[in-house]
């Protein structure tokens, strides 16, 4: 299989623009994209459409992640993780594990958050981190942002470890620094390690050094934003010329069209069973 998605181990280290250079090199080809991106400092899942399969990325479901995350207490950094610059940040109030998890399970629900300024968010078109590496401080909107569970793992030398499932545009550097201050500190990010992204867990992926052809999967039955309807040669033939049809069942906003079982196209509510092509996936 030469097109499709393939869920990959990124190691520490790696930016998605070189994971997506090494995958377009061991695979011969220039069409690759990734659903979402990771810190180089963090690993863990991450999304790549390949060829054909790049077309899917927009259909699968990222409302949700997964993360297992170090807490470093008592010192700063100017990134908030471990890539920028440390210093102390003085003492650390004693804590016990009760303590921790108060504050842990006081994040829970919606709340707002404002993103870093060595974020990937882009003002009139430029990325935040460019303007932080010119020493420049930006004015940021807060964002809406909801934490579904968040866990203590483990407290031990000044470090706290926890598991945290959170909506899509959180920042779990923004959120260690939050813990750390409402703990009577400050604190960075030694570790994240992305576990889940929805219903797709780490365990599906491989390595870098370990993907072949073997390791591309077709996206079809991993599209489960919306209902599927397997469809016969004319309606293959409807979806292949861009027509729209009309369907006795309500399938919702948007319907996957599969023929042979493979995704075929996405088609759109129109109205009054009138569905509409909005995306070929062939």
């Amino acid at each position: 299989m030469d097109s499709g998605i393939i869920f990959l181990d990124k190691e520490v280290g790696m930016t998605s623009r070189y994971v997506d250079n090494a995958i377009m090199k061991r695979f011969n080809t220039r069409k690759v994209g990734h659903l979402g991106t990771l810190d180089p400092f963090a690993s863990g899942l991450l999304i790549i459409g390949i060829n054909k399969g790049t077309k899917a990325l927009s259909y699968l479901d990222d409302s949700k992640k997964s993360y297992v995350a170090s807490l470093v207490l008592g010192k700063k950094s100017t990134t908030l993780d471990i890539d920028g610059e440390i210093s102390d940040a003085g003492a650390i109030p004693s804590l016990t594990e009760e303590d921790i998890k108060t504050v842990l399970s006081s994040f829970l629900g919606e709340s707002e958050q404002l993103p870093p300024m060595t974020s990937a968010i882009k003002i009139n078109g430029t990325p935040l981190y460019k303007l932080a590496h010119q020493g420049k401080e930006i004015e940021r909107k807060k964002r809406k942002v909801t934490i579904y569970s968040i866990n203590l793992i483990s407290y031990k030398d000044d470090v706290i470890v926890f598991s945290t499932t959170v909506s899509r545009g959180t920042y779990i550097r923004v959120l260690g620094a939050d813990i750390a201050k409402k703990l009577g500190t400050d604190g960075y990010l030694s570790s994240l390690r992305r576990s889940a992204i929805s219903t797709y867990l780490l365990s599906l992926s491989h390595k870098l050094g370990e993907l072949d052809e073997n390791s591309i999967v077709d996206p079809t039955i991993y599209i489960n934003t919306m209902k599927h309807l397997e469809v016969d040669e004319e309606g293959r033939s409807y979806a292949m010329t861009g027509k729209s049809m009309c369907l006795d069942e309500d399938y919702g906003e948007r319907i996957l069209l599969t023929y042979k079982g493979s995704a075929l196209a996405v088609y759109k509510l129109l109205g009054k069973g009138t569905y509409a092509p909005e995306r070929g996936l062939f």
